[in-house]
C-alpha cells in the first residue's frame, strides 16, 4: 500500500479464536522505504520464517510494541473488546519512546474505540500494509512463545503443538483434564449440533 505518511503504525492481533491463552496484539512502524523480504501475513509463514522476520522487524522498526489481554479479560468483556485492549496496550508501548504516528492502520473492519491517534481500519490489512503484516508477525510469535511457556507448566494439554486453538488433540485433552485457569470457558463449551 503506497501512502503519503512518514509515520504509519500498523496494528494486528493473534489468538482471537483460541480456546486458551491471551489475545496478543502488536503495533509496528517501519521506515517508509524499508524492504523486508518475505514479509507477509503471519498465517502464510512457517514458524521459522516468522521467527526470522520478527528479529528483523524488531531491529529495523521505528517503533514497535506488543500487548496482551488475558483469557480472563476475554471472558469478562468479550473477545472483541479484549482485542481492543491488547491493541491499545501494544500502541502504548510503541508510542512510549516519543514516537507519534500520523495514522494507525488497524487490521479488520473495526477501528479502536477512543484511540487518540487518527486511524483507518483495513480489511485484509496484513495483505495490504507492510506495517500490519509486520504487526501480525510480532503478535503471532509473541503469542506462540507464551503458549510454549505455558506448555512447560501444563504439558498434558499439548500447547506446544496447537498453541491453544481448538484442534482434535486439544479437545481430547480438555475432555480428559478439564479446563485450566488459562482457558476461556465460553470458547470451550461443546458445540451443539
Amino acid at each position: 500500500m503506497r501512502h503519503q505518511y512518514e509515520y504509519l503504525l500498523g496494528v494486528d492481533e493473534a489468538g482471537r479464536g483460541a480456546l486458551c491463552g491471551p489475545v496478543v496484539a502488536a503495533a509496528v512502524a517501519l521506515p517508509r522505504e524499508l524492504v523486508i523480504h518475505g514479509l507477509d501475513d503471519s498465517k502464510r509463514l512457517s514458524p521459522r520464517q516468522r521467527q526470522d522476520l520478527a528479529g528483523q522487524i524488531r531491529e529495523f522498526a521505528v517503533a514497535w510494541g506488543v500487548g496482551f489481554a488475558s483469557a480472563a479479560e476475554v471472558e469478562e468483556v468479550n473477545v472483541l473488546q479484549a482485542t481492543f485492549r491488547a491493541m491499545r496496550r501494544a500502541i502504548d508501548f510503541a508510542v512510549a519512546a516519543d514516537f507519534k504516528p500520523e495514522l494507525v492502520l488497524v487490521d479488520g473492519p473495526h477501528g479502536i474505540p477512543g484511540l487518540e491517534w487518527p486511524q483507518k481500519p483495513l480489511i485484509k490489512g496484513d495483505a495490504r500494509s507492510n506495517n500490519i503484516a509486520a504487526a501480525s508477525i510480532l503478535a503471532k510469535t509473541a503469542r506462540d512463545e507464551y503458549m510454549i511457556e505455558l506448555h512447560a507448566a501444563l504439558p498434558h494439554y499439548g500447547f506446544d503443538r496447537h498453541k491453544g486453538y481448538g484442534t482434535v488433540l486439544h479437545r481430547e485433552a480438555l475432555a480428559s483434564h478439564g479446563m485450566s485457569i488459562h482457558h476461556r470457558p465460553s470458547f470451550c463449551r461443546p458445540k451443539i449440533k
